[in-house]
């Protein structure tokens, strides 16, 4: 985060925010106290053209993981990431098997079975630089997809606690659990970005 200089208002200064208060809530200059409670980003997938596709929102300390099917084994493969302090981080990735092109890379955090022949790569704690990161969609086969953590808050459950916040236009339905978000479905062989952006309520078109 950039680091910021406090302010100290004088007691003078305090009187007169205070009576300038209720007119910028009417003006709409300032969000109102009900408000205060949305998601302030919202992981957000845009086409190359950078419209959205998708648009879901995502309080700090919660998260989200891209789930896939190994090409060659058809297992799924997960990658996870957490809004940390507004910043998109890669927290941990589960690998099934030693398949082509999966494996683990010592120092790049910690390797522990996940009880089923497979296994987790945890406490990897990576940020994403700028935020965001082009994907080319892989086929209806691979199926690249937004899930929920394992260990966190549903997306369907992220969604419902968004619906009456300002933030919330432009999100897509609410769904039960276990929603899924299919980019293969949306974008099949094509390269999208994903990025965690800070949420504004009039950034409709996701689709």
């Amino acid at each position: 985060m950039t680091p910021g200089r406090a302010v100290r208002l004088a007691p003078s200064s305090w009187r007169s925010l205070a009576k300038a208060l209720p007119l910028a809530l009417l003006l709409g200059g300032l969000a109102p106290p009900a408000l205060a409670g949305c998601p302030g980003h919202a992981l957000t997938v845009r086409d190359a053209e950078h419209r959205p596709l998708v648009r879901l929102p995502m309080p700090e300390g919660e998260g989200w993981c891209l789930a896939w099917n190994h090409s060659v084994e058809g297992f799924t493969v997960l990658d996870c990431y957490r809004n940390v302090a507004g910043h998109m981080v890669l927290t941990r990735s589960h690998l099934p098997d030693f398949a082509a092109g999966l494996d683990h890379i010592p120092g790049r955090g910690r390797q522990v079975s996940d009880g089923h022949g497979g296994y987790w790569i945890e406490a990897i704690d990576e940020p994403v630089p700028g935020d965001a990161y082009r994907l080319r969609v892989g086929s209806p086969r691979v199926d690249h997809r937004l899930v929920s953590r394992p260990e966190g808050t549903s997306l369907a459950t992220l969604l419902a606690n968004a619906r009456d916040c300002a933030a919330g236009e432009g999100y897509p339905e609410a769904a039960e659990s276990p929603m899924v978000v299919s980019l293969s479905g949306l974008a099949a062989n094509e390269r999208v970005t994903l990025a965690l952006e800070a949420a504004t309520p009039d950034d409709g078109g996701a689709r």
